[in-house]
């Protein structure tokens, strides 16, 4: 209950001089809804963060923007594009846990249409360290396509050695 005090509050201070004095109690599982993908996202940050910390990476990245504010997608793969991060709300974007795809390459989202120009362009900028950005046709778990766009970059350690790749992504129409 404490986590609904502030709302609570609100609520009431909101509905004190209206003629309704109730309010539905949907509106408590939209807040929580909320809540809970805050509270998600606010890990995946952490997480990313120690993840840099970790492996020592030269520049901070915006994470919290990335990922509260734009809504995007993260994948962290380390310098052999094995994915060793995605952020949870991977789930709402192609249908996979975080957790099933830790050990795989990014290419497992690829298929049948997806352009091969396209991941060539992707190819020749990881070989050679560069940023990238691209729309790229994946698919999801159940085997659906979309229009996946990616923001990559190659990330070094304080030492100038590439010790992983980030990708920021979303599902655009």
């Amino acid at each position: 209950m404490e986590k609904t005090k502030f709302y609570d509050e609100a609520i009431n201070n909101f509905y004190r001089n209206k003629e309704i004095n109730s309010y539905p109690l949907s509106s408590l599982d939209i807040y929580a809804q909320h809540f809970g993908k805050v509270c998600k996202n606010l890990q995946d940050v952490k997480n990313l963060s120690d993840l840099a910390q970790k492996e020592k990476w030269e520049n901070e990245m915006p994470f919290r923007n990335e990922i509260m504010d734009k809504e995007h997608v993260v994948v962290v793969t380390d310098a052999n594009l094995n994915i060793v991060y995605a952020s949870q709300n991977m789930f709402q974007m192609n249908g996979y846990e975080s957790d099933e795809v830790i050990g795989e390459k990014p290419k497992m989202f690829q298929g049948k249409e997806t352009c091969v120009e396209t991941t060539k362009q992707v190819s020749n900028a990881i070989k050679n360290n560069e940023p990238f950005e691209v729309v790229l046709l994946n698919y999801r778990k159940n085997g659906s396509p979309y229009k996946c766009w990616i923001q990559g970059s190659p990330v070094f350690d304080k030492a100038g050695k590439v010790v992983n790749f980030i990708a920021f992504e979303k599902e655009v129409a």
